[in-house]
């Protein structure tokens, strides 16, 4: 896999069938590791790592209907009372982020009401602070660090 715009983290990995596997520590489980999975993961130990967010309020690959239709979810972080902090897009490495991208996760957060969103592909990392009542959105240079 490629190198990514991540802090190096320690991964737990399987190969089995000839395929490599990586260790999820939300899900507790090896998953396949594919190029949006290698951004996913290292995602979630950026947020755990970095930005101090607990473990049991994070949430990956999560179906969720946006218009009826099934879609799912990278991330998500909870807020203590059960409402979403933060919903976060991720791409593979080879994936640029354009104007569909910002769409798909606004079109999400229709849904969720998160109030932090974050896209990225591994490479390039954009952050928005979400005022939902006027319906309008701040790029942020990062996103807060957990705060209880």
């Amino acid at each position: 896999m490629v190198p990514l715009n991540f802090p190096t983290y320690s991964f737990r990995f399987k190969n089995r069938e000839n395929k490599i596997y990586i260790f999820d520590v939300i899900r507790k489980k090896f998953v396949l590791l594919q190029p949006e999975e290698w951004v996913r993961q290292h995602v979630v130990h950026y947020l755990l790592n970095e930005k101090n967010y607990p473990l049991s309020h994070i949430n990956v690959e999560k179906q969720l209907l946006v218009n009826n239709l099934k879609k799912r979810y990278d991330v998500v972080v909870f807020r203590p009372n059960g409402d979403i902090l933060l919903l976060v897009e991720c791409k593979a490495p080879q994936i640029n982020i354009s104007q569909d991208v910002f769409d798909q996760i606004a079109r999400y957060n229709l849904q969720l009401n998160a109030k932090y969103l974050m896209v990225t592909n591994g490479q390039n990392h954009y952050y928005c602070q979400m005022d939902l009542e006027d319906e309008l959105y701040t790029f942020l240079k990062t996103i807060p660090n957990y705060t209880p």
